[in-house]
């Protein structure tokens, strides 16, 4: 390449648009189908943050509302926030049904409408982790934790079932050139350059989150009808091109499979992540 010759430049992410679509893929299907099965998830991780009652606790990208159930039933004023209006409504009528007093409000992970320390805990399961733009995320959370306080998330890993799963979804719907993986929030080095410099402490735990369902093809037909990002793919492709994502899931799916009987029992990776605020 002579000196006359440009460098090819990084493409330009329009992050806004990102955001919109995503918007619309998780309010797509049925979430909350697939969203209750993960409630142990939420559970674990509070007894991780070692929430006190009556302590303030934020959820992030809170989707059906696991983590915040969680921290509501060990007596903490909770707020559950999500960007998608119908997933904090079943949340809402969760709480209600267990007679639990928690704030619902829609909101942004990346523009968070709450002052600086203003939580003890912030917690997300499996939500913060897909927002586009991520270094923003990772800040907004760090800047409404109090100083002492606890960050907790659970995070999809890039090479747990989940990861494999989402690089099967890649194949046949790339992402948006730019737009980082959200299983970064899955490593250690991500998290330690992200939350590192305004931390006491990063602990972080591997885990496994088992998905257990009837068999392999009612995997594939819940998360066809339920989750976002399989809904939407599935509603993008032609016949053909289907009856090839569902060969490459089946096949993923009897890769992981522990079961022998003909169900589906598959552990999925995730970290547990704890992280003390300077």
């Amino acid at each position: 390449m002579s000196a006359a010759t440009p460098l090819p430049s990084s493409p330009t992410v329009d992050l806004a648009a990102v955001k919109t679509r995503q918007q619309a893929i998780w309010s797509s299907g049925d979430y909350a189908v697939v969203g209750t099965t993960l409630q142990i998830v939420g559970e674990t991780l509070c007894e991780a943050v070692d929430l006190h009652a009556g302590s303030k606790v934020l959820d992030v990208a809170a989707g059906n509302g696991n983590a915040t159930l969680a921290a509501a039933r060990r007596w903490c004023r909770v707020t559950s926030t999500d960007y998608v209006l119908a997933l904090l409504e079943v949340g809402r009528a969760r709480a209600e049904a267990e007679g639990h007093h928690v704030l619902f409000k829609r909101a942004d992970a990346e523009h968070l409408p709450f002052a600086d320390a203003s939580f003890d805990g912030v917690l997300s399961t499996f939500g913060v982790m897909f927002t586009p733009n991520q270094v923003q995320a990772a800040r907004e959370l760090l800047r409404v934790c109090r100083p002492g306080g606890r960050i907790g998330l659970a995070n999809w890993t890039p090479d747990g079932f989940i990861g494999q799963m989402f690089r099967v979804v890649a194949r046949h719907l790339p992402p948006p050139p730019g737009v980082p993986s959200p299983m970064s929030w899955g490593t250690r080095a991500w998290l330690d350059a992200q939350f590192g410099p305004s931390a006491r402490t990063i602990r972080t735990q591997s885990r496994d989150f088992v998905f257990r369902y009837r068999s392999p093809a009612h995997f594939i037909e819940v998360f066809r009808t339920c989750y976002g990002p399989v809904h939407k793919l599935y509603a993008a492709l032609d016949a053909e091109r289907q009856a090839g994502l569902t060969r490459e899931l089946f096949a993923l799916l009897e890769q992981h499979n522990r079961a022998d009987d003909g169900t589906l029992v598959v552990p999925g990776e995730y970290m547990e992540v704890v992280i003390e605020r300077k």
